[in-house]
């Protein structure tokens, strides 16, 4: 049983107290830069035609739309 009885913390469940530098210092190894999550809903038709056209480019979803993103003017 664990000896803060009754208080929450934050941060990673697989990280145990005493491990938390060393999951810092892993961490702070990676080159990838920051990155966002977005969500949004298609009705259920363009999800399909989005899919299949993504399948048939040999590219996830997520691929297809990266790339199409990262096609996209900066200003």
């Amino acid at each position: 049983m664990s000896s803060t009885k009754g208080t929450l913390s934050a941060g990673r469940p697989s990280v145990k107290a005493g491990d938390k530098r060393k999951a810092a210092t892993l961490a702070s190894l990676s080159d990838e830069r920051p990155v966002k999550r977005v969500n949004f809903e298609l009705p259920a038709a363009q999800h399909a035609k989005l899919k299949i056209y993504a399948a048939r480019q040999g590219k996830t979803v997520k691929e297809l739309l990266t790339e199409y993103v990262g096609q996209l003017p900066e200003d």
